[in-house]
C-alpha cells in the first residue's frame, strides 16, 4: 500500500536539529571525536534542591494522577510572582497565567488558536524553525521579516506591506534573541505595541533567554512597556535558566482572551504536565533570584574564550550580550552549509548552518557555549588547523 502523507507535512522540511544530528552520527562511525556546538542545550546541571524537590513530589500518590489541565494554581502563581519579582508587572495566575510543556510546545500551538487558512503570520528570518512550521500546521502563511545586522538583527515593522499586515494574525518576536543573540531595547517594543494596536495583530514573545545575559545587562519583558498587555502573550522556559531542557516546563504569561485560546488548544491536546514537575518549578521560581550568578560566571568565561581565538582568526562575530548563542559570519566564499560541513568533517566541530534558521541566515553559522572552558579551548586549537 502507497503511503500519502498530508500536504501540510509536505510543507514542512525535518526538523533542523534531526538532520544535524545524522551527521553528527556519520562521522562518530568514523572515529571523529566531536565537539557538539550546534545544539542549545546546557551542560550544566539542574540545580540540586530542584532535582531533591522533585524526588519527593514523584513519591507523593496524589501527583500519579491526572494533573490539571492548566496547570497546577501553585505554580501559575509561582511564576506570576517571579514575574513581578522580575519585571514589576502583575498577572492574574487564574486567568493570565498557562503552564506549558516547554515553551515550545505553546510556541508550537498557538497558531491553532488563532490562525484560519490565508491568514498571515509574521516570522523573523533568522528564527527558531517552530515559528514557521507552527504557521503552516495551521495553515497560515509565514511572511519573513529579514534579520539585519544593519538594523540590531531587529526587523523593519515598517517595510511590512499593508496589505500583508492587515491580513496577518501573528507577530512572532525573540529577544534575546535565538540565533543571532541580538537584544532588544524599550523603543522597540514601544513600535511593536503600536504596530500591533494599528493592525490588530496579536504578538507572540519568545522570552526563553531573559535569564541569559551578561556583564550586568537585564534583559526586558515586552510587558514592561505599556499596551502590551492589550495585544501580546509571552512565553517564558525554565529550560534555559535553571539547566532544565529535559524537564519540559515553561509558562506564558499574557491578555486573558490570548491566554485563554491557547488554554482551549491544548486541554483539547495534552493532558497537562506531570505535577511533581511542577512542583520542582515551584522550587526553581521561588527558591532562586536570577539570573543565577554561578551560571552566568561560566557562560561569560566560555564567551570570552570563543569571542577572543574566533577574531583572532579572522572570524566576524559580534561579543553577545545575552543568550549562548554566537552568530558567526562564515569566510568568503563559503555558504552557511558548506562551512558547516567543513568544520565537521575537518575538524569534528558540530555548528548549525545559519540558513536552516531562515534565508536570511545565509552567510553565517551558529555556535553554542554549552561545553566547557578546555573543550572550547581545543574547538579553537582545531580551527586555527584548518585552511579557509
Amino acid at each position: 500500500m502507497r503511503i500519502e502523507k498530508a500536504k501540510r507535512i509536505d510543507q514542512i522540511p525535518p526538523y533542523l536539529f534531526a538532520e544535524i544530528d545524522k551527521k553528527k552520527e556519520e562521522m562518530r562511525k568514523k572515529g571523529m571525536d566531536l565537539i557538539d556546538l550546534g545544539i542549545g542545550d546546557p551542560d550544566l546541571p539542574t540545580p540540586q534542591p530542584i532535582i531533591e524537590r522533585m524526588k519527593k513530589a514523584s513519591e507523593d500518590p496524589g501527583n500519579h494522577h491526572y494533573p490539571s489541565y492548566e496547570g497546577m494554581i501553585e505554580f501559575r502563581t509561582a511564576a506570576a510572582q517571579w514575574f513581578e519579582r522580575r519585571f514589576g508587572v502583575t498577572f492574574d495566575p487564574k486567568t493570565e497565567v498557562l503552564t506549558l510543556i516547554g515553551s515550545k510546545e505553546g510556541i508550537a500551538h498557538i497558531p491553532l488558536a488563532f490562525v484560519n487558512p490565508g491568514d498571515y503570520v509574521l516570522v523573523p528570518s533568522p528564527g527558531y524553525p517552530v515559528y514557521r512550521v507552527a504557521t503552516l500546521l495551521a495553515g497560515g502563511t509565514p511572511y519573513f521579516l529579514p534579520l539585519l545586522k544593519e538594523n540590531g538583527f531587529l526587523p523593519k515593522l515598517s517595510e511590512i506591506p499593508k496589505e500583508v499586515a492587515e491580513r496577518s494574525k501573528l507577530l512572532f518576536i525573540n529577544y534575546p534573541n535565538n540565533p543571532t543573540s541580538a537584544i532588544a531595547e524599550k523603543p522597540f517594543f514601544e513600535e511593536v505595541v503600536a504596530f500591533a494596536r494599528r493592525y490588530r495583530i496579536i504578538v507572540c514573545h519568545d522570552a526563553a533567554y531573559s535569564e541569559l545575559a551578561f556583564d550586568g545587562y537585564r534583559p526586558l519583558s515586552f510587558f514592561e512597556v505599556e499596551g502590551a498587555k492589550e495585544v501580546g502573550i509571552e512565553f517564558h522556559s525554565l529550560s534555559k535558566t535553571f539547566n532544565m531542557t529535559g524537564w519540559r516546563i515553561g509558562f506564558a504569561v499574557g491578555n486573558s482572551e490570548i491566554v485563554s485560546g491557547l488554554g482551549r488548544v491544548k486541554t483539547n491536546i495534552d493532558s497537562g504536565l506531570f505535577q511533581a514537575i511542577q512542583e520542582a518549578g515551584i522550587e526553581a521560581l521561588n527558591r532562586y533570584d536570577t539570573p543565577i550568578p554561578n551560571i552566568i560566571r561560566i557562560y561569560e568565561g566560555r564567551r570570552d574564550v570563543m569571542v577572543k581565538g574566533l577574531r583572532e582568526m579572522g572570524l566576524e562575530v559580534d561579543m553577545p550580550r545575552a543568550t549562548f548563542y554566537l552568530w558567526i559570519r562564515v569566510p568568503q566564499g563559503y555558504t552557511s552549509a558548506q562551512f558547516a560541513t567543513l568544520l565537521i568533517e575537518k575538524a569534528g566541530i558540530v555548528a548549525t548552518p545559519g540558513n536552516g534558521f531562515g534565508e536570511a541566515g545565509e552567510g553565517y553559522i551558529r555556535m553554542t557555549l554549552t561545553v566547557d572552558e578546555s573543550r572550547l579551548q581545543e574547538a579553537i586549537e582545531r580551527l586555527k588547523k584548518i585552511n579557509f
